[in-house]
Protein backbone atom coordinates (compact mmCIF):
# COMPACT_ATOMS: atom_id res chain seq x y z
CA UNK A 1 0.00 0.00 0.00
CA UNK A 2 1.21 3.72 -1.30
CA UNK A 3 2.12 6.23 1.74
CA UNK A 4 -0.56 8.95 1.48
CA UNK A 5 0.53 12.50 0.69
CA UNK A 6 1.91 14.65 3.02
CA UNK A 7 -0.66 17.47 2.01
CA UNK A 8 -3.91 16.12 0.78
CA UNK A 9 -4.89 19.80 -1.03
CA UNK A 10 -2.74 22.38 -1.47
CA UNK A 11 -4.20 26.02 -2.51
CA UNK A 12 -2.13 28.25 -4.39
CA UNK A 13 -2.78 31.78 -4.73
CA UNK A 14 -0.21 32.98 -7.56
CA UNK A 15 0.86 30.45 -10.23
CA UNK A 16 3.61 32.12 -11.14
CA UNK A 17 7.49 30.97 -11.11
CA UNK A 18 7.69 30.42 -7.45
CA UNK A 19 3.87 29.24 -6.38
CA UNK A 20 4.01 26.92 -9.64
CA UNK A 21 7.69 25.85 -8.81
CA UNK A 22 6.26 25.16 -5.23
CA UNK A 23 2.88 23.25 -6.40
CA UNK A 24 5.82 20.98 -8.78
CA UNK A 25 7.85 20.33 -6.54
CA UNK A 26 5.69 18.80 -3.86
CA UNK A 27 4.24 16.79 -6.68
CA UNK A 28 7.40 15.28 -7.76
CA UNK A 29 7.87 14.11 -4.52
CA UNK A 30 4.71 13.02 -4.56
CA UNK A 31 3.57 14.88 -1.38
CA UNK A 32 0.51 16.25 -2.46
CA UNK A 33 -2.89 15.18 -3.62
CA UNK A 34 -4.95 18.41 -5.56
CA UNK A 35 -3.62 21.29 -6.46
CA UNK A 36 -6.37 24.10 -6.82
CA UNK A 37 -4.85 27.82 -7.74
CA UNK A 38 -5.99 31.41 -8.11
CA UNK A 39 -5.06 33.87 -10.11
CA UNK A 40 -5.64 37.46 -11.41
CA UNK A 41 -5.56 36.03 -15.16
CA UNK A 42 -7.54 33.28 -16.61
CA UNK A 43 -5.06 33.16 -19.33
CA UNK A 44 -2.33 32.22 -16.32
CA UNK A 45 -4.70 29.82 -14.28
CA UNK A 46 -5.09 28.17 -18.24
CA UNK A 47 -1.68 28.12 -18.88
CA UNK A 48 -0.55 26.64 -15.51
CA UNK A 49 -3.46 23.89 -15.86
CA UNK A 50 -2.12 22.96 -19.14
CA UNK A 51 1.45 22.66 -17.85
CA UNK A 52 0.57 20.02 -15.19
CA UNK A 53 0.91 22.85 -12.44
CA UNK A 54 -2.85 22.60 -11.27
CA UNK A 55 -5.47 20.21 -10.88
CA UNK A 56 -8.18 22.83 -11.26
CA UNK A 57 -8.20 26.95 -10.81
CA UNK A 58 -10.66 27.59 -8.17
CA UNK A 59 -13.50 30.13 -8.55
CA UNK A 60 -14.79 29.60 -4.95
CA UNK A 61 -12.55 30.73 -2.11
CA UNK A 62 -14.34 29.79 0.68
CA UNK A 63 -14.80 26.18 -0.77
CA UNK A 64 -11.25 24.99 -1.63
CA UNK A 65 -9.85 27.22 1.53
CA UNK A 66 -12.22 25.33 4.02
CA UNK A 67 -10.76 21.81 3.53
CA UNK A 68 -7.28 22.77 2.14
CA UNK A 69 -4.08 21.50 4.37
CA UNK A 70 -1.76 24.44 3.25
CA UNK A 71 -2.28 27.83 1.29
CA UNK A 72 0.30 29.53 0.13
CA UNK A 73 -0.07 32.80 -1.33
CA UNK A 74 2.55 33.86 -3.88
CA UNK A 75 1.22 36.98 -5.25
CA UNK A 76 3.12 40.32 -5.16
CA UNK A 77 3.84 41.03 -1.53
CA UNK A 78 1.86 43.94 -2.06
CA UNK A 79 -1.27 41.96 -2.58
CA UNK A 80 -1.06 39.66 0.61
CA UNK A 81 -3.16 41.56 2.81
CA UNK A 82 -5.71 41.39 0.34
CA UNK A 83 -5.41 38.15 -0.06
CA UNK A 84 -5.60 37.35 3.39
CA UNK A 85 -8.86 39.13 3.88
CA UNK A 86 -10.01 36.78 1.11
CA UNK A 87 -9.06 33.78 2.69
CA UNK A 88 -9.58 34.00 6.44
CA UNK A 89 -12.74 33.94 7.16
CA UNK A 90 -12.63 30.71 4.99
CA UNK A 91 -10.14 28.87 6.97
CA UNK A 92 -10.55 25.27 8.07
CA UNK A 93 -9.44 24.91 11.30
CA UNK A 94 -6.52 22.03 9.87
CA UNK A 95 -5.62 24.48 7.42
CA UNK A 96 -2.28 26.37 7.44
CA UNK A 97 -1.25 29.55 5.30
CA UNK A 98 2.56 30.32 4.50
CA UNK A 99 3.78 33.34 2.04
CA UNK A 100 6.64 33.62 -0.23
CA UNK A 101 6.93 37.36 -0.07
CA UNK A 102 10.70 38.75 -0.19
CA UNK A 103 9.89 40.97 2.72
CA UNK A 104 8.69 40.26 6.28
CA UNK A 105 7.67 42.16 8.43
CA UNK A 106 4.64 44.24 6.22
CA UNK A 107 3.46 40.74 5.84
CA UNK A 108 3.94 39.90 9.41
CA UNK A 109 1.89 43.35 10.27
CA UNK A 110 -0.77 42.34 7.41
CA UNK A 111 -1.33 38.67 9.50
CA UNK A 112 -1.82 40.53 12.16
CA UNK A 113 -4.53 42.87 10.95
CA UNK A 114 -6.46 40.13 9.51
CA UNK A 115 -6.32 36.46 11.07
CA UNK A 116 -6.83 37.85 14.50
CA UNK A 117 -7.63 34.89 16.78
CA UNK A 118 -6.46 32.28 13.58
CA UNK A 119 -2.56 33.60 13.48
CA UNK A 120 -1.30 30.90 14.92
CA UNK A 121 -2.51 29.31 11.81
CA UNK A 122 0.23 31.50 9.78
CA UNK A 123 3.78 30.86 8.79
CA UNK A 124 5.89 33.70 7.11
CA UNK A 125 8.56 32.37 4.57
CA UNK A 126 10.77 33.52 1.83
CA UNK A 127 12.27 30.88 -0.53
CA UNK A 128 15.77 32.42 -1.69
CA UNK A 129 14.89 31.11 -4.96
CA UNK A 130 14.13 33.64 -7.40
CA UNK A 131 15.06 33.95 -11.36
CA UNK A 132 15.00 36.96 -13.83
CA UNK A 133 12.35 35.23 -15.63
CA UNK A 134 8.55 35.07 -14.39
CA UNK A 135 4.64 33.16 -14.86
CA UNK A 136 4.07 29.78 -15.02
CA UNK A 137 6.26 28.91 -17.72
CA UNK A 138 9.38 29.57 -15.89
CA UNK A 139 8.02 27.24 -13.04
CA UNK A 140 9.97 23.76 -12.47
CA UNK A 141 10.19 21.40 -10.18
CA UNK A 142 13.64 21.54 -9.15
CA UNK A 143 13.93 25.46 -8.38
CA UNK A 144 14.05 25.01 -4.66
CA UNK A 145 16.68 22.16 -4.51
CA UNK A 146 19.73 22.90 -2.24
CA UNK A 147 18.06 26.09 -2.00
CA UNK A 148 17.74 28.09 1.16
CA UNK A 149 14.03 29.29 2.57
CA UNK A 150 13.83 31.34 5.61
CA UNK A 151 10.74 30.84 7.84
CA UNK A 152 9.89 33.83 10.21
CA UNK A 153 7.79 32.21 12.56
CA UNK A 154 5.49 34.44 15.34
CA UNK A 155 5.25 33.66 19.01
CA UNK A 156 1.70 32.73 18.12
CA UNK A 157 2.64 30.56 15.19
CA UNK A 158 1.85 26.92 16.71
CA UNK A 159 4.47 24.54 16.82
CA UNK A 160 2.04 21.99 14.46
CA UNK A 161 2.10 24.55 12.06
CA UNK A 162 5.46 25.96 12.24
CA UNK A 163 6.74 22.29 11.38
CA UNK A 164 4.14 21.56 8.73
CA UNK A 165 5.53 24.61 6.85
CA UNK A 166 9.21 23.50 7.19
CA UNK A 167 8.40 20.09 6.11
CA UNK A 168 6.74 21.19 2.85
CA UNK A 169 9.81 22.90 1.97
CA UNK A 170 12.39 20.33 3.11
CA UNK A 171 9.79 17.67 0.72
CA UNK A 172 10.51 20.59 -2.31
CA UNK A 173 14.62 19.60 -1.53
CA UNK A 174 15.05 23.39 0.27
CA UNK A 175 17.42 24.01 3.33
CA UNK A 176 15.08 25.99 5.91
CA UNK A 177 16.71 28.44 8.54
CA UNK A 178 14.54 30.72 10.75
CA UNK A 179 15.43 34.27 11.22
CA UNK A 180 13.06 37.03 13.15
CA UNK A 181 11.16 39.32 10.91
CA UNK A 182 13.12 42.22 11.10
CA UNK A 183 16.12 40.55 10.99
CA UNK A 184 15.30 38.79 7.78
CA UNK A 185 14.82 42.43 6.18
CA UNK A 186 17.87 43.90 7.26
CA UNK A 187 19.46 41.11 5.69
CA UNK A 188 17.67 40.84 2.50
CA UNK A 189 17.61 44.80 1.90
CA UNK A 190 21.45 44.48 1.68
CA UNK A 191 22.11 41.01 0.06
CA UNK A 192 19.24 41.33 -2.53
CA UNK A 193 17.12 44.19 -2.72
CA UNK A 194 19.81 46.36 -2.86
CA UNK A 195 21.59 44.37 -6.01
CA UNK A 196 18.24 44.26 -7.66
CA UNK A 197 17.67 48.14 -7.18
CA UNK A 198 21.47 49.19 -8.64
CA UNK A 199 20.67 46.80 -11.26
CA UNK A 200 17.49 48.58 -12.65
CA UNK A 201 19.16 51.38 -12.05
CA UNK A 202 22.08 50.81 -14.14
CA UNK A 203 20.13 49.81 -17.36
CA UNK A 204 17.26 52.76 -16.83
CA UNK A 205 20.14 55.07 -17.07
CA UNK A 206 21.83 53.25 -19.59
CA UNK A 207 18.49 52.80 -21.77
CA UNK A 208 17.72 56.55 -21.75
CA UNK A 209 21.23 57.68 -23.20
CA UNK A 210 20.65 58.84 -26.37
CA UNK A 211 23.83 56.51 -27.81
CA UNK A 212 22.07 53.82 -25.85
CA UNK A 213 21.79 51.21 -29.45
CA UNK A 214 25.57 51.71 -29.34
CA UNK A 215 26.40 51.12 -25.99
CA UNK A 216 24.00 47.90 -25.64
CA UNK A 217 26.19 46.66 -28.98
CA UNK A 218 29.45 46.72 -26.84
CA UNK A 219 28.37 45.26 -23.43
CA UNK A 220 29.60 41.94 -22.99
CA UNK A 221 29.88 39.29 -20.16
CA UNK A 222 30.56 42.00 -17.08
CA UNK A 223 27.19 43.96 -18.01
CA UNK A 224 25.40 40.84 -18.46
CA UNK A 225 26.05 39.71 -14.73
CA UNK A 226 25.77 42.46 -13.48
CA UNK A 227 22.41 43.25 -15.03
CA UNK A 228 20.74 39.74 -15.16
CA UNK A 229 18.34 40.55 -12.27
CA UNK A 230 17.12 44.41 -13.86
CA UNK A 231 14.87 41.71 -15.71
CA UNK A 232 13.09 40.93 -12.89
CA UNK A 233 9.52 41.45 -12.54
CA UNK A 234 8.70 45.34 -12.39
CA UNK A 235 5.58 44.66 -10.16
CA UNK A 236 7.18 42.51 -7.67
CA UNK A 237 10.16 44.20 -7.46
CA UNK A 238 8.03 47.78 -7.15
CA UNK A 239 6.27 45.97 -4.02
CA UNK A 240 9.03 44.72 -2.42
CA UNK A 241 11.31 47.88 -2.61
CA UNK A 242 8.43 49.96 -1.12
CA UNK A 243 7.70 47.41 1.93
CA UNK A 244 10.95 47.24 2.76
CA UNK A 245 12.03 51.14 2.08
CA UNK A 246 12.86 51.70 5.63
CA UNK A 247 15.98 49.11 5.35
CA UNK A 248 16.82 49.67 1.96
CA UNK A 249 17.22 53.49 2.53
CA UNK A 250 19.92 52.55 4.84
CA UNK A 251 21.74 50.09 2.69
CA UNK A 252 21.57 52.77 -0.01
CA UNK A 253 22.94 55.40 2.07
CA UNK A 254 25.49 52.91 3.19
CA UNK A 255 26.25 52.01 -0.49
CA UNK A 256 26.34 55.60 -1.18
CA UNK A 257 28.76 56.10 1.23
CA UNK A 258 31.25 53.29 -0.54
CA UNK A 259 30.89 55.23 -4.12
CA UNK A 260 31.53 58.81 -2.62
CA UNK A 261 34.94 56.91 -1.18
CA UNK A 262 35.81 55.45 -4.86
CA UNK A 263 34.65 58.84 -6.84
CA UNK A 264 36.97 60.56 -4.19
CA UNK A 265 40.21 57.73 -4.61
CA UNK A 266 39.49 58.29 -8.56
CA UNK A 267 39.96 62.17 -8.29
CA UNK A 268 43.28 61.86 -6.34
CA UNK A 269 44.05 59.37 -8.73
CA UNK A 270 44.96 57.00 -5.32
CA UNK A 271 45.58 53.79 -7.10
CA UNK A 272 46.37 52.45 -4.02
CA UNK A 273 43.31 53.07 -2.00
CA UNK A 274 41.48 51.71 -5.25
CA UNK A 275 43.33 48.20 -5.18
CA UNK A 276 42.73 47.53 -1.92
CA UNK A 277 39.07 47.97 -2.24
CA UNK A 278 39.44 45.88 -4.63
CA UNK A 279 41.11 43.32 -3.27
CA UNK A 280 38.92 43.28 0.11
CA UNK A 281 35.78 42.77 -2.23
CA UNK A 282 37.76 40.13 -4.27
CA UNK A 283 38.82 38.21 -0.99
CA UNK A 284 35.42 38.50 0.26
CA UNK A 285 33.64 37.65 -3.20
CA UNK A 286 35.73 34.31 -3.35
CA UNK A 287 35.01 33.34 0.19
CA UNK A 288 31.32 33.22 -0.17
CA UNK A 289 31.25 31.50 -3.01
CA UNK A 290 33.66 28.41 -2.01
CA UNK A 291 31.28 28.63 0.89
CA UNK A 292 33.97 29.73 3.36
CA UNK A 293 32.51 31.36 6.79
CA UNK A 294 35.42 34.17 6.59
CA UNK A 295 33.54 36.01 3.60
Amino acid sequence: MSTPPRFAKLVVFGVGLIGGSFALALRAAGEVGEVVGFGRRLGSLTQALELGILDRAGFNVGQEVSNADLVLIATPVGTTPEVMARIVPCLGPQTVVTDAGSTKEDVVAAARAHFGQRLGQFVPAHPIAGAENSGALAARADLYRHKQVVLTPLAESDAASVARVRAAWECCGAQVRELSPAEHDRVFAAVSHLPHLLSFALVHELARRDNRDLLFAFAASGFRDFTRIAASHPEMWRDICLANRGALLDELARYQTQLDELRDALQCADGARLETTFAVARAARRAWAEGRTDA
